[in-house]
Order: C-alpha cells, then structure tokens, then sequence
C-alpha cells in the first residue's frame, strides 16, 4: 500500500505526513496567489493611478522631500515623525524580498521579470497611497493615548463591515509570526551560521535580546531604532551595488536589453496564464514593497500630520525606495553576471551572493550577507508593530505586552527551527491580508479621492502663501 489516506487529492504515504502538509500549503499558496490575486493587486493599483490622476509621477520629488527633512508638525496628533513612520514601514517591508525575492524572479521568470516588478511599483504606489491616506483618517487612539490604524479600522468605519475587519485582524495577527518574525529571524541565524559559523542558537539568543529591547518600549522606541537602522542598511547596500553598477557600466546596456527584451517575450507574456516573466515579476514584486498587502498603512497611522494626504505621499515613497531602488540594485547585478542562467530557485540567496562576489571578489559576498541580516533584522521589528496592533484590535490593548513577549520568544524559536512549511503558511495568510485590504480600498475610493482633493487645495494655498510648513527640520 503506497498510501494511508489521500486527502486533497495529495497522498500522504507512511511516514509522510510533514511532506503531505508542505504539498497541501504549497497548492493552497498557488492558489491564494495565483493570477486572480495577482490581477486584482496590480489592477486595483491601476484602477486608483486613474482615479488619481497618477500622482506617484507629479508629486514624487515633494513626496521625497516631505518625507527625508524628518519634517514633523508637534501640533498635529501622532506618535512619530514622518520619517519614523516610513522607516518603521521600510523595516518591514525592505527584506529577504529585495534579495532572495529578486533572485527568485530572475531566476524563474528571467530578466523580463525585472520589468514586470517595475511596473508593479509604480502602479503600487498609488495603492500604498490609498491605503495611507484611508489608515490615517479613520485612526484612533486607544486606551495608551497612542494612534491606532491599518485595514481593520478604515474596514470597520469606513464600510462598516466588522466582521470583515476581525478577519484581517486575524490574518494580520498571524502573519507577523510568520513572515515577519519566524522566517526572517531564521534567515539571519542561516546567513552567519553560513558565512562565519556561529551557531543559531547563538545568533537567536542574542537576536531575540535586541528585538525585546527594542519592541518593548512600544512604537516611539521602533520608530526611533528604525530611523536609524534602515537608512544604514538600505545606503550599505546600494553603495554596494552600485560601485558594481559603475566599475561595470558598459555592460548596463546589455542588461537592459535583457529586461526590456525578454519582459515581452510570447513566454514571458503568453506563457501558461500570465506568462513567466509577467507571474513572478509581479508576484516578487509584491512581496518585496507589500502594496495593497495591508501592512504599511498601520504605521502610517501612527505619524504626526496634519492631513491625511501629506502623510500618503510619505508612504508612497516606500513602494518606490524599495522596489525601484533597492530591488534594482539586486535584479540588474543579477543580470549582468549571467549566473541566473540555469539556476534553480533554491538557490535564490546563494545566487545573489555569488553575483556579487563575482564583480567584488570576497567582498561582495559579505555585502550580501550583511545587508540580508539587516534587512531580516529590521524586518521582524516593523512586524511585531504590526502584529500588536492586530492583536490589540482583536483582544483589547492589554494584550499588546503579552503579544510582545510571545513574539520577541518565537525569535529564538525560528533561529533554531527548519522552516520551509511556515514560509508555505506566511505565503498563504499574507494573500489573507490582501483581499479584504484590497476590497476596502475599491470600495472607499471615493473617500480617497476626496481626501486628495482636500489635501490638493491645502498645497495650493501653502504655495500662494509661502509657509515654511514643508521645510521644518525635526532636531
């Protein structure tokens, strides 16, 4: 008998019950992500650049500026600055995506796929926008006198569906022990066991040390921690990748041949439903920048300003930050190396690594390495903010502190563990976020649209009448 049961038309043979639930996740994964996702990620991103009049083009050197003065107005409600906000959705949102995602992509969908993920943050930005300006007008504040926000409360208020709002909550919950606490800590603890032998038991002791010290101190110590470590980490890694980029300039070129002229391709477009390069240009982009996964906005609530829409413009940046700069950095030295050639997407970290160490002898290769622990590192603290105010929503803000003990104790537990059905389960509830995310923001577009024109005369007059609110330096 080759088989006990078959459930969900997998087998699951003697002793193969773990190999059974991997298949079992990885079809559900296939499922939740599949072109229908897809479609109604990038297309609810088109559908608002419309309604909006493609704003991610007009408004992105304000944006920018807005966001790196650390312009804070002390009047408005808030917990952080601007800045902080971006950089605590950076620290989530900037990870293993922006190196093993890229990889991945290349390597499956080819250089073509680059270009689909170009094209997915553009269009992203206008959904990380939406989901901003949404998170900031219908935040609360809770019991601590702190800012809450995020899909659950614009859910809730905006449409007045709860019930949609709780499964968010849970989805949300339960994705930051995964993606964004388990998966990470375990890449950093495979980085340096990997390059310099240190035992994982080692790197989750003193992993797991620095993330409670950090996300006890609530939001302020996070924003605070992440203003300093993401700066850091993302110029680290773009020097990096761009003194590739420059020493190798002639061969930019070719690489861009490679993308543009493989995005088109009738495999890259025609291919199976959407086309390889189309499928996972898209799928990795959205795993790398998070638009419309629901995430960024719950820091977005917790920013000082005065209307929604500056802070929108704030958030917008991240799509950008993350994808068209730091992803780029990883998709065009992968290009130009020609190591993806024959690849196998196992070898996603790996492949980056030796890309890098191919222009940079030795040296590469620890850019590489560093800016992966860096990027988990910051990663699982953005999350556990995440994951607390999903918490906190769903059993009341008491519950936070105990959240916060049980995630900074999962750190260890990941550090140690072998975890390929928990990359399978995050995959799975962070397309979980994403539809009732994405059916609010279709629904209260409207609200954003109005909120933007709002924000629109606001900038008109602060033009007219030359305030210095723009340029205030937060010291």
């Amino acid at each position: 008998m080759e088989y006990i049961v078959k459930i969900a038309n997998i087998p699951i043979k003697r002793g193969g019950l773990v190999k059974w639930l991997e298949e079992l996740i990885s079809k559900t994964s296939d499922i939740v992500w599949g072109p229908a996702m897809l479609v109604l990620l990038v297309g609810t991103g088109i559908f608002l650049s419309f309604r909006l009049g493609f704003l991610q083009f007009s408004n992105l050197p304000y944006a920018l500026k807005l966001a790196f003065t650390r312009s804070q107005d002390k009047k408005s409600s808030g917990d952080i600055s601007h800045f902080q906000s971006l950089m605590t959705a950076l620290a989530a949102t900037i990870g293993t995506g922006n190196i093993a995602g890229v990889s991945t992509a290349v390597i499956a969908g080819g250089p073509g796929a680059v270009f689909w993920m170009w094209v997915t943050a553009i269009f992203g930005m206008a959904t990380k926008y939406g989901e901003a300006i949404l998170s900031v007008k219908y935040r609360v504040k809770n019991s601590k006198g702190e800012m809450s926000g995020g899909p659950m409360y614009y859910i809730e208020r905006g449409l007045g569906w709860k019930w949609l709002a709780v499964l968010f909550a849970i989805f949300g919950a339960v994705a930051s022990f995964g993606i964004g606490n388990l998966v990470q800590s375990n890449s950093v603890a495979e980085a340096l066991n990997g390059s310099f032998g240190i035992s994982p038991w080692i790197t989750g002791i003193v992993l797991a040390v620095f993330t409670g010290l950090v996300i006890l101190g609530g939001i302020k110590s996070i924003g605070r921690v992440t203003g300093f470590i993401v700066p850091f980490m993302a110029i680290f890694y773009v020097l990096g990748g761009l003194i590739i980029i420059l020493l190798n300039i002639k061969e930019i070129p070719h690489a861009l041949g490679l993308i543009f002229g493989e995005a088109f391709t009738a495999k890259s477009v025609g291919g199976g439903v959407l086309g390889t390069a189309v499928r996972y240009g898209v799928a990795r982009g959205v795993f790398s920048n998070e638009a419309g996964l629901g995430s960024a906005p719950i820091a977005a609530a917790a920013a000082k300003t005065d209307y929604p829409g500056r802070q929108a413009l704030v958030s917008m940046t991240g799509t950008f930050l993350d994808t068209i700069v730091v992803c780029s950095i990883t998709g065009l030295t992968l290009v130009m190396s020609g190591k993806w050639v024959g690849a196998d997407t196992d070898q996603s970290s790996s492949l980056t690594v030796a890309a890098f160490n191919g222009f940079l002898p030795h040296v590469g290769g620890y850019i590489v390495t560093f800016g992966l622990i860096f990027f988990a590192y910051s990663t699982v603290i953005g999350w556990s903010y995440y994951g607390e105010k999903c918490v906190g929503y769903l059993l009341g803000d008491r519950s936070v502190y105990v959240y916060r003990v049980i995630f900074t104790l999962a750190v260890l537990v990941g550090s140690v563990s072998s975890l390929k059905i928990v990359w399978g389960i995050s995959d799975v509830f962070n397309a979980l976020m994403a539809i009732p995310n994405l059916i609010a923001l279709l629904l209260l577009s409207r609200v954003i649209v109005a909120e933007t024109k709002i924000f629109k005369d606001v900038r008109r007059k602060e033009k007219i009448h030359g305030t210095a609110k723009d340029v205030t330096i937060n010291t």
